[in-house]
């Protein structure tokens, strides 16, 4: 699983004509990787004209792209430094795919999916209510590509797709709105737990059928109940791989 995947199912070009966006994007890795760490200034604009074979208004562009997502920033006197972790654009589409080519961060995907916890639910049981026939059909074409699946690969896009689809059914824009996270921390996801692709296959599928079947009979404290399930065994499966990942209890007060 890579960035590229992550802009297919957003249907956002990985390439682009844009020297500047590109050189912004390789920059961007190796920010993300932890190549260049908080606080680090990055090259000078000649180094980085060298590095890139392209020249100082590329260059200067790149690095207003990466201020933009709050990852950079320029001081005069002092160079361009990278910005704190916190700072960062974190839904930003480039940013979320840029964290499909490193090492998985075990606390920013326990966040990606603490957050998936929270939104998933609520989002099937509003489609269960709120969604038409055909988006209903949608996820139900995407539940058959999953059973249909070949490949890891096909079975991942699908899997996706069966997640976006619920997302607009939901008919919340906000919701909607979040597909990136939910993409992210699902490819994310998958990179680790995919040590055993059958095994994984097998313990999936009937939780998504539960899910599926809970919304096509509109039964919405059956659909938040059918994902909440299928989030918690997410997290368990994590949980067990990923060192770091287990949430410790948080405190009340």
């Amino acid at each position: 699983m890579n960035e590229l995947l992550y802009y297919d199912l957003k249907a956002v070009s990985g390439l682009t004509p844009s020297l500047a966006t590109q050189v912004s994007r390789e920059i961007g890795r190796r920010v993300v990787a932890g190549y260049l760490p908080e606080g680090e200034l990055i090259e000078d604009e000649n180094k980085l004209c060298e590095r890139y074979s392209v020249s100082k208004p590329v260059i200067r562009e790149a690095v207003k792209l990466l201020v933009a997502k709050g990852m950079l920033k320029v001081r005069r006197g002092d160079g361009t430094r990278v910005q704190p972790r916190v700072k960062w654009s974190l839904l930003d589409d480039d940013v979320l795919a840029w964290h499909q080519g490193t090492e998985p961060n075990p606390d920013f995907l326990r966040q990606l999916v603490d957050v998936r916890q929270i939104i998933e639910p609520s989002a099937a049981s509003w489609a269960a209510i709120n969604a038409s026939t055909e988006q209903i059909n949608d996820i139900y074409q995407a539940q058959q590509k999953m059973d249909c699946s070949k490949t890891t690969e096909e079975f991942v896009i699908a899997d996706a797709l069966f997640h976006r689809s619920i997302l607009r059914a939901s008919n919340n824009e906000i919701l909607i709105g979040m597909e990136g996270l939910i993409f992210s921390a699902l490819l994310s996801s998958i990179k680790i737990t995919n040590n055993n692709p059958f095994d994984n296959r097998q313990r999936s599928l009937p939780l998504h059928h539960e899910i599926l079947e809970a919304i096509e009979s509109r039964n919405s404290d059956r659909a938040h109940l059918a994902m909440h399930k299928h989030m918690a065994d997410t997290h368990k499966r994590l949980s067990e791989i990923l060192p770091g990942f287990k949430m410790e209890a948080r405190k009340a007060g």
